[in-house]
């Protein structure tokens, strides 16, 4: 009887979890898909049917509009939010952060990870702890510095913040995958002939690609969505905002109807979106890397 029981139960257990799987993954669906699509739902609309009916999840086709969009996308010159110039400034600071961090961070998760020195074990968790510094406590004394540099109001000056925000964070996750690179591997490329350098960008750079991918992909979402340092170093020139601040201006702007910031909001969203499927793979096979140690 008690092993009937015991199998009875099995079954139960498999059902049931199988069951409560589907529930619980069609409930984050809904509450993670549901907002976002509202959002593009009421940026299609025009402003008096989203009056009208503010709670309808679907919209005819005779409401269906994509002059948000271009209000949006126009520039300021021509009456419109001038996010298209916007967009390209996010992109500059972020891929360039991107780009930076990336040549800081590889021979720096490298040093931690291979080379044996005084300390070497602490440094990755005190790389992690600047990190986890709350960034308004830098704010001020990084603009006074930049101030006197001549860099509070350029790309140039925003771009190098985000690097040093990112580069603790980087080199900790770069760290954790190296390590799980076998050490025979360089020891046969040595036996070739290879220096160090030749045997980091030949050997070790290709076997990281999941991982870089995976880091370049976390660097750019916090470089594209970050507000506090944008807001603090761009706010006196206009022609220099990120599209995050100018979803803020958005946001703000008492005339401005909410179909237009809806707009601005899917334009914010939509390239980080892109990018994270395009990447999807490697992007799995990054953060996953380091998990397991052999």
């Amino acid at each position: 009887m008690s092993g009937k029981t015991a199998l009875s139960r099995a079954r139960f257990e498999e059902r049931f979890f199988g069951v409560a799987r589907w529930i619980v993954i069609a409930f984050l669906a809904v509450i993670t898909l549901l907002p976002f699509y509202y959002m593009v739902l009421l940026s299609l609309k025009p402003i008096d049917a989203l009056l009208l009916d503010p709670g309808s999840l679907w919209i005819s086709a005779k409401d269906f509009t994509l002059s948000t969009y271009r209000d949006v996308l126009r520039s300021t010159d021509d009456g419109g939010q001038g996010f298209l110039r916007f967009l390209l400034n996010s992109a500059l600071v972020s891929l360039g952060t991107v780009v930076l961090t990336l040549v800081a961070a590889v021979p720096g998760a490298y040093a931690v990870s291979r080379l044996k020195f005084f300390g070497h074990r602490q440094v990755s968790a005190l790389f992690l702890a600047v990190y986890l510094f709350p960034a308004t406590l830098l704010a001020v004394p990084l603009f006074v510095i930049f101030a006197k540099i001549g860099l509070s109001s350029s790309l140039v000056g925003l771009a190098v913040v985000y690097v040093a925000q990112t580069v603790p964070v980087s080199i900790y996750m770069l760290k954790n995958y190296l390590v799980t690179i076998p050490a025979s591997i360089e020891e046969a490329a040595a036996l070739d002939g290879c220096s160090r350098l030749q045997t980091v960008r030949k050997v070790i750079l290709p076997l990281a690609l999941p991982s870089l991918m995976a880091t370049g992909l976390y660097v750019f979402m916090i470089a594209w969505n970050e507000f506090l340092f944008a807001l603090l170093f761009l706010a006196a020139d206009p022609g220099q905002w990120t599209v995050s601040l100018g979803l803020a201006q958005l946001s703000n702007g008492i005339e401005v109807p909410k179909t237009v910031l809806m707009a601005g909001s899917v334009v914010l969203t939509i390239p980080v979106v892109l990018l994270f499927f395009a990447a999807e793979r490697l992007l799995t096979e990054g953060l996953t890397s380091g998990a397991d140690k052999s």
